[in-house]
């Protein structure tokens, strides 16, 4: 069986899987560009935003493709599902840096460290800058998923109240509350912290609209982590200009990279972050490591039993 990477690994990694795996053959190339044998290719090992159509046409043999990252979006999921494709993604590896990075902007809002920042390099020693704590805050988690179970579990050390929404309800752990989304308005009503980690789908673009702003305290933060797409700027900086929630803190934008001239780079209410909440330097290793949770058992009797895509809904 050969197994194609279009991402180089590092060599470490490359070469346990060529030894942990003896009877599979592996080729790692850096680009789709340099594939020379995709026929070839069994399962293809991918970041996702380099398949399409015409690749796969050339892909006769494939059967299973691994997304290094978590969103499918940009893959042509209806297409693959026709060919039978089976699809695996590295869903969960982000749960430890996302939620980092959530309670380090809202720290750094709250604590005012960016103002301070900015004192510092102005030799500035101005200690009347209003901080306030998150302490005993209330959270709600949109997508309330693995990333959201484990920011829950860090607000928690900040006494934190917080509320998973999610499409089915139940009881989520970490969380001291969980309602549907039909009950959405009601958990934004009584937020201080509203964080998006909803993924970009059919029933997700967009997802937000003006009446959820306006349920929001005016003094709410919105976090987006999730995607871009899932609000209308416009609505977005309504919502902001008119007094609706006091700020938001962007991981993600409707077009990425964000064009120069887009509003969002200067709009006072707004922090941006470039799309970085997953990074970290484990996170090679964690994919892999569901990469061969998964061949493992596919070796054995053609099953992926970690993170299966499934292509109708897309995640």
């Amino acid at each position: 069986m050969r197994v194609i990477s279009t991402t180089r690994l590092t060599e470490n990694l490359e070469q346990k899987l060529v030894h942990d795996y003896p009877n599979v053959t592996f080729h790692f190339f850096s680009s789709i560009e340099k594939v020379t044998n995709l026929s070839e290719a069994e399962v293809l090992i991918t970041y996702g935003d380099d398949v399409t159509e015409a690749i796969l046409e050339q892909a006769t043999n494939l059967k299973w493709i691994m997304v290094m990252s978590a969103g499918v979006d940009e893959m042509p999921l209806a297409w693959i599902q026709k060919r039978n494709i089976q699809v695996t993604n590295a869903r969960g590896i982000h749960k430890h840096p996302m939620s980092e990075y959530a309670m380090a902007m809202l720290l750094g809002h709250y604590r005012e460290m960016f103002t301070f920042y900015e004192q510092q390099k102005q030799h500035k020693w101005h200690q009347k800058v209003k901080t306030k704590e998150l302490n005993h805050r209330k959270m709600t988690i949109i997508g309330a998923g693995a990333i959201g179970e484990e920011l829950a579990r860090l607000a928690q050390a900040f006494h934190i109240e917080t509320t998973a929404v999610t499409r089915s309800g139940g009881k989520r752990n970490n969380f001291d509350h969980s309602v549907t989304l039909s009950q959405i308005e009601e958990a934004l009503n009584d937020s201080d912290f509203v964080v998006s980690i909803l993924p970009s789908t059919k029933e997700t673009r967009p997802f937000y609209q003006s009446h959820h702003f306006t349920c929001m305290k005016p003094s709410a933060i919105f976090l987006n982590m999730g995607r871009g797409d899932v609000v209308d700027e416009e609505v977005l900086i309504k919502a902001l200009d008119e007094g609706d929630i006091a700020h938001a803190i962007l991981d993600v934008a409707p077009l990425e990279p964000l064009p120069e001239e887009h509003p969002f780079w200067s709009h006072e209410k707004i922090t941006l972050t470039p799309h970085i909440s997953g990074k970290s330097s484990q996170y090679l290793p964690r994919a892999i490591e569901i990469f061969e949770d998964n061949l493992s058992q596919y070796l054995i009797d053609g099953t992926l039993p970690v993170n299966q895509i499934d292509l109708k809904r897309g995640y």
